[in-house]
């Protein structure tokens, strides 16, 4: 048979027609007159070449044909009924699906901790996975649906791929409390490193596939300078670790520059110069645009982002409000 043919109306008609054996009694049940439901039968038994229902007395009796089909299309009618009624009703509460992020380790440590508690008090029985961002191509890993949302940078992405911005990433400058240039410096913390200090002192580069360049280079080259970056690491936690224990610099975002300084002996400056500020986004494949259990997750990511405060004031700012640090010291 031709399925182009075949619409949801017929199959209503069809399992009407079962349950009452008469067309009259079929169509107040449905909403359709007697002669509607006459043509939609008739339309049926074209379709399927069965006389599908015949008259015996007052009763329309279903042919063997007709009760073959009876039960497998009254269970395709409420599987149909249940996808459209859970559409509309969806409650987290019932979710059972494990949705899969894809970042950098500053969300991993910054971001999932809350979104997995906000999530399970709402959803107690889905579950969630991150995955480091050198897995691999998003948009090839949404196509495939191996992940669910990727958090990134920009990045040039397949037409199909839906996006939203997050938040603004600025750069901050992280150094070991006592760093001995700084310290006999005498710059104080949430200050702006001088140029030349920052261009001496070694760098160490947040890099998932180990280039030695980024865009604090980038910005260098704009006005005729250079910096040495003698260590690349492919983790944010990892950069810290080792400025730490060291007495290199590192360009980082803000948010996880304040956020390290908590744990971590580190002071936090701005740079001498403009970095290119990047604009983090969330991406996800278009066919979840509206996906009720899809769209509910998002949301929760972006009422997280926004309770953990990813503002873009400057460094003093951000120390004195995370930390309650007092910035009119010098770095010791």
């Amino acid at each position: 048979m031709n399925l182009n043919a075949l619409d949801l109306n017929l199959i209503k008609v069809f399992d009407a027609l079962l349950r009452e054996r008469s067309v009259t009694r079929a169509g107040e049940q449905i909403g359709l007159s007697q002669p509607a439901v006459s043509a939609a039968l008739n339309r049926l038994r074209h379709l399927l070449n069965d006389q599908l229902f015949v008259r015996r007395g007052n009763d329309m009796m279903p042919t063997p044909r007709a009760e073959s089909m009876a039960e497998p299309l009254r269970v395709a009618l409420r599987e149909i009924e249940r996808v459209f009624h859970s559409a509309k009703a969806f409650d987290p509460a019932e979710l059972e699906r494990t949705f899969t992020f894809m970042g950098a380790d500053f969300f991993s440590m910054m971001l999932m901790p809350a979104l997995a508690a906000r999530i399970a008090g709402a959803a107690p029985r889905a579950s969630l996975r991150f995955l480091d961002s050198a897995r691999g191509d998003v948009s090839r890993l949404l196509q495939d649906d191996e992940i669910d949302v990727a958090l990134e940078r920009p990045l040039e992405v397949s037409d199909w791929v839906s996006s939203t911005p997050l938040f603004h990433s600025p750069f901050a400058i992280i150094a070991v409390h006592d760093n001995a240039a700084i310290r006999q410096a005498g710059i104080m913390e949430g200050r702006t490193l001088p140029i030349d200090l920052f261009c001496e002192l070694p760098h160490i580069l947040r890099s998932i596939d180990g280039s030695m360049s980024g865009s604090t280079d980038e910005a260098l080259r704009k006005i005729g300078r250079t910096r040495r970056v003698s260590l690349t690491l492919p983790h944010f936690q990892a950069v810290a670790l080792a400025v730490a224990n060291g007495n290199h610099l590192s360009a980082v975002p803000r948010q996880f520059a304040v956020w390290a300084a908590e744990t971590l002996p580190l002071v936090i400056f701005e740079p001498p110069l403009p970095i290119a500020v990047p604009e983090i986004r969330m991406y996800w494949h278009a066919r979840h645009d509206d996906e009720p259990p899809h769209r509910w997750v998002r949301d929760q990511v972006l009422e997280a982002v926004g309770v953990l405060g990813f503002v873009e004031s400057g460094v003093a700012e951000n120390v004195g409000a995370w930390r309650g640090a007092r910035t009119d010291q010098p770095a010791v």
